[in-house]
């Protein structure tokens, strides 16, 4: 998922030489495999919970995954729009940018949120120790910190100064 919002970047994608339109599509492509990717991975983690006769979403890790999960869901049906803005003519399509980044980002840091929850279980914690653990947790935070200052530049800050 991360890959998929990079492909927008101007300082740090590999995508820079293709059109606006192929790095559309790229992203629809890579958020697409990352959606199928999170589902495989839900439906493995209820597999699993079943066999072992396990509570379900008895943490706020995994209440937070389901809904980091559910939100990228709606978020890829929402990119449709983008993609064929003539399927919502009402809406101005710089306006559905804005929202769809904006939301974007919100299940950018759902995501990232339930990933550093599970890092706190006491199994991670049991499993992964010292130092490695700190650099663990700060994976997620960096590149959460730099898809929001992504965002915030190509949308948020650039609108706000426009009269």
């Amino acid at each position: 998922m991360t890959e998929a919002l990079l492909v927008f970047s101007p300082e740090s994608s590999l995508l820079r030489s293709l059109s606006r339109k192929g790095r559309a599509r790229c992203h629809w492509v890579l958020q697409l495999l990352a959606l199928l990717c999170a589902l495989l991975g839900l439906g493995l983690v209820i597999l699993h919970k079943e066999q072992l006769g396990k509570a379900h979403l008895a943490t706020w890790h995994g209440r937070a995954g389901l809904l980091a999960v559910l939100w990228a869901g709606l978020q890829c049906s929402g990119g449709v729009g983008l993609l064929y803005p003539k399927l919502l003519p009402r809406w101005p399509l710089a306006k559905l940018k804005l929202y769809h980044a904006t939301s974007g980002l919100v299940g950018y840091l759902l995501g990232s949120s339930s990933l550093l929850l599970g890092m706190c279980s006491l199994w991670f914690t049991a499993t992964v120790t010292g130092g490695v653990w700190y650099l663990a947790v700060l994976c997620p935070v960096v590149t959460s910190l730099v898809i929001m200052n992504q965002v915030s530049n190509a949308y948020l800050y650039r609108k706000r100064i426009q009269p």
